[in-house]
């Protein structure tokens, strides 16, 4: 195996540090340590065991749990890797033993509401507010749902022993009313012992919840089923108990006294059904998060330091292992090429179709699968802190939060119980004063059918189901929401506002141009330029360190390295002093050329970014990178302005650099604006009366993405977990904008279906079983049908929420 990349990994973070380059290191457990930085050594010098791997902490990842230490077990301050069940003496150094930290427990799945987020429990059972069940708040694959087990089962047993029921309901209709003949009073109790299990164990759950939400003075659908079901079986059972306690306003033209078994048990069995099919329904809309998670692989294969292979669980894999990936296996962790060609499916996360060509360096992200090549990675990322795991637990969290416009279902179903157990007396009081004969049996069945049809649950999930469908699809499309609120507000956006590098620019700056003063060459200024250069995280310092090492130049050593935000570096090279940057620093330092700047204009004009560099307060020289255009830009500014977005780039650049891009791309610009600057650009849009998405990278952009209604990070690769922003696009493009807008209008639009559904199916219901029609037509509406009614609304407003899984972006 050759040209194996020699750079070392920050045990903390993860991240590859050249040792040469490293800000810190420690000698430990008889090897060199290196570090990105002094917080990262802190951390290790603090808990060496929990990084060194003779301790591996217990991450949570997409296989199962990494290892931890036992509890009981006894190590070594000085040496780690000693470990004993009890205390004593290190047998190397005889210092005494000390306890190693407690295993971390397994994670423990907790439930949450998908109506109410904020209702967290540690096991399966019913929200106390609206007496939905709870869910798992993480996902997992084919993960078996408990209650819909139990749910399916009350069914199945319900609808055997309604069925006989509604055939004695028939046989009254049949001239002669032969069974009624045959069994006389005993009919009565027949029903009575078909009826009883289906709504006393079948329904059970429904009386559970119903009591439940009166305790907690949240009264919800189930307070509605349990009244209506069990007021129905309980007049049944008085009916059949005790007949003569029944008046002539319960009794019909022959005395009898109508019974209602069937329909208590009906409506039990009805909602038992929309119950099973709204779980069913709900498990689907985490079906984006359980394909990523599907993506994961179990296994990988690891290269021992003696060259053999073998397959080890993905939970084995540590930063730094070295992992073949052969042709058409999924690339098992985040990490870098360092042998080997190929080209690799990155769609999962990106939502690009086309397969990514990768070299030796080169960043592949786990769960993405492997072309016609193969390659040997290392490993860099696992277990929680891969790409794949962070999407799965960032769509997760936003599948939880609220949009603002559930205010208002949120506000109605406040009021809709109350004012439907009023609708449910009026009308018993209506149909028991003014009704036909028997009264008091109308009045009863109305009432019931009253309670039974108005169900708030399609109110309270039209707006969640529609968020979580939608949040996955987006995960699916390289589309990642933070919150809710992000995906409605973006919707409304009428102003854009673009950083330049990496937005509208590819982001991968090439050297065009190096002009060097009198007295200087033009490899001594790129060889101060780039020594001074390699220690900026500027995207234009890349070019410059490119150019020269492409040009076999050596660096030099830098001291006192300092950055001067918005204007560029300097420091001391071979005992001089060097500054690198644009010309208001060069006017700084009193090493400005007329003469030299006229040629820098020139470069600007044509599109070019230009950095001057001065030595011991004297101007030596200029180099000029350009970034060209995204090949998407163009396209997606032109479909943005079509759909009514203004679109402004805000830059740090020069002004004539920024004008001769914003004129090409047919946009507005500001230009020389410092990155904490750019919060003030975006405030004064605002002020206009702007509605604005503000795009950037996330880090330098921080404040202006805080300040814009919506923050859109541009991601790249396996750097989209540390972004910010309402939104994040894993790939950096501005076609994912327009994806993003369109899942938001998509989005936004089935929710206020779902709303308009839950509305006027109530408003019509209500009535109806109320009576309504009764007066001009004769006709009523049954409580069977009603409780049929009630529970296929629920399941009408989460089949209409799934449409977002094949909505176009």
């Amino acid at each position: 195996m050759a040209n194996v990349d020699l750079a070392e990994v920050d045990p903390v973070c993860g991240m590859k540090v050249q040792p040469q380059e490293a800000t810190a290191s420690v000698e430990h457990a008889g090897r060199t340590w290196y570090f990105c930085c002094a917080g990262c050594r802190t951390k290790f010098e603090a808990a060496p065991a929990r990084y060194d791997g003779s301790q591996p902490a217990g991450l949570v990842s997409l296989g199962p749990s990494n290892k931890a230490s036992a509890p009981g077990q006894y190590t070594c301050p000085m040496h780690p890797e000693v470990l004993s069940g009890k205390p004593g003496a290190c047998p190397k150094c005889g210092m005494a033993l000390e306890a190693t930290e407690p295993s971390t427990p397994a994670e423990r799945t907790e439930y949450t509401c998908p109506m109410h987020p904020q209702i967290v429990r540690d096991g399966p059972g019913a929200c106390p507010i609206c007496g939905m069940a709870l869910e798992p708040r993480t996902v997992t694959v084919n993960a078996a749902n408990p209650e819909l087990v139990s749910m399916a089962r009350r069914l199945w047993v319900g609808a055997v022993l309604t069925l006989p029921l509604l055939a004695i309901m028939v046989s009254d209709l049949l001239p002669g009313r032969p069974l009624q003949q045959l069994l006389g009073e005993a009919l009565g109790w027949v029903e009575f012992a078909l009826a009883t299990p289906v709504v006393l164990w079948g329904g059970w759950p429904f009386f559970e919840r119903g009591w439940a939400s009166i305790v907690h003075r949240s009264l919800n659908m189930f307070t509605l089923i349990a009244m209506g079901s069990g007021a129905a079986y309980l007049y049944s059972v008085a009916a059949v108990a005790a007949p003569s306690l029944f008046p002539a306003t319960f009794r019909d033209a022959s005395g009898h006294i109508g019974l209602y078994f069937e329909a208590a048990a009906v409506i039990t069995v009805l909602v038992l059904l929309g119950q099973v099919l709204e779980l069913r329904a709900r498990s689907r809309t985490s079906g984006a998060i359980q394909a990523l998670l599907g993506l994961a692989p179990k296994t990988a294969r690891r290269i021992s330091p003696d060259g053999s292979e073998a397959d080890v669980a993905l939970s084995e894999v540590a930063i730094g292992d070295l992992l073949r990936v052969r042709p058409g296996e999924k690339v098992p962790v985040d990490g870098s090429l360092v042998e080997g060609h190929s080209s690799v499916d990155e769609s999962m996360v990106t939502g690009e179709p086309i397969p990514v060509e990768k070299a030796p360096g080169a960043k592949v992200v786990g769960g993405t699968m492997n072309g016609t090549g193969s390659f040997v990675v290392r490993a860099e990322r696992v277990g929680a802190a891969t790409l794949l795991a962070q999407i799965v637990k960032m769509v997760s969290e936003a599948q939880r939060t609220r949009a603002p416009i559930q205010r208002l279902a949120d506000r109605v179903a406040s009021y809709f119980v109350p004012a439907v157990l009023a609708a449910a007396f009026i009308t018993f009081v209506c149909w028991a004063v003014f009704g036909p004969q028997p009264r008091y049996a109308h009045a009863l069945v109305n009432a019931v059918a009253v309670l039974i049809i108005a169900c708030p649950c399609a109110l309270g999930l039209a707006t969640p189901m529609s968020i979580m469908v939608g949040t996955g699809r987006g995960a699916g499309e390289g589309i990642l929401v933070r919150n809710a609120e992000a995906l409605e507000t973006l919707e409304k956006v009428n102003t854009l506002v673009v950083d330049k590098t990496g937005t509208l620019t590819e982001g991968k700056p090439r050297l065009s141009t190096v002009i060097a003063a009198g007295g200087t060459d033009e490899t001594q200024l790129l060889q101060m330029m780039a020594s001074l250069e390699k220690a900026s995280e500027h995207p234009l310092a890349a070019a410059i360190l490119a150019a020269a090492q492409e040009k076999k130049i050596e660096l030099l050593p830098v001291a006192n390295f300092a950055s001067l935000t918005g204007k560029g570096v300097s420091g001391t090279v071979h005992g001089a002093q060097v500054a690198a940057g644009n010309a208001a620093l060069m006017h700084d330092l009193g090493a400005s050329s007329q003469a030299m700047e006229q040629q820098a204009e020139g470069l600007r004009q044509a599109g070019q970014t230009v950095m001057f560099l001065a030595s011991n307060g004297r101007l030596a020289g200029l180099v000029a990178v350009s970034d060209p255009i995204r090949e998407s830009a163009l396209v997606a500014i032109q479909e943005l302005k079509r759909e009514g977005i203004k679109v402004v780039m805000v830059t740090g650049d020069n002004r004539t650099t920024a004008a001769a891009l914003a004129r090409k791309l047919g946009i507005d610009f500001e230009a020389e604006v410092l990155p904490a600057q750019k919060a003030e650009a975006v405030k004064r849009l605002q002020s206009q009366g702007a509605i604005v998405a503000m795009a950037g990278d996330g880090v330098n952009d921080a404040p202006a993405l805080a300040q814009a209604q919506v923050g859109i990070a541009m991601g790249t690769g396996t750097d989209v977990a540390m972004e910010s922003g309402g939104i994040i696009l894993v790939k950096g493009d501005l076609r994912g904008i327009l994806k993003a807008r369109r899942l938001s209008q998509r989005t936004m639009g089935n929710i206020r279906q779902n709303l308009f559904f839950a509305f006027i199916y109530n408003a019509l219901g209500v009535p109806l079983a109320a009576g309504v029609l009764y007066p001009v037509f004769g006709l009523l509406l049954n409580p069977m049908i009603a409780a049929a009614a009630m529970s296929f609304s629920s399941v009408s407003v989460i089949a209409n929420a799934l449409r977002l899984r094949k909505a176009s972006l």
